[in-house]
């Protein structure tokens, strides 16, 4: 077993990750009854992506030696209704300045980006879309 989800109520979740006991809060969005105080759980989607995307792009770094520290990712998460459920992920990489990679690096790193396990995981009707500000 990976996690645990418990209803606390007023549509709130708590997500145990059991192997490390970390634990991650859900809310309801404020836009269908919620109170939007924490991630909503399509909130954790979209975000999953980013994370993985930088995830396996460090891995391929690590084998580079280059450090990604301080790369940051902006999500935006687009939904659509009828029923409600994301039309589409924009994330936006953001690479500190005194980053110098080539340009093969750079190939190299957008290619572990887009071979990362959740963007296999998302639906084709999710429209995806990525910039990289090297």
């Amino acid at each position: 077993m990976t996690s645990t989800v418990l209803y606390e109520g007023n549509l709130r979740t708590v997500c145990t990750h059991l192997r490390s006991g970390s634990a991650i809060e859900t809310d309801a969005p404020v836009d269908n009854n919620g109170r939007g105080e924490r991630f909503s759980p399509s909130d954790m989607v979209a975000t999953a992506l980013g994370a993985c995307m930088l995830t396996i792009m460090g891995m391929r770094a690590n084998d580079m030696e280059v450090d990604l520290k301080g790369v940051k990712i902006e999500v935006e998460k687009i939904m659509k209704t009828d029923p409600r459920r994301i039309a589409a992920i924009n994330l936006t990489f953001h690479f500190p300045s005194s980053l110098v990679l080539t340009e093969r690096q750079k190939q190299i790193l957008e290619k572990a980006a887009h071979s990362c396990p959740v963007i296999y995981s998302i639906h084709p009707d999710i429209e995806v879309g990525v910039i990289l500000n090297w």
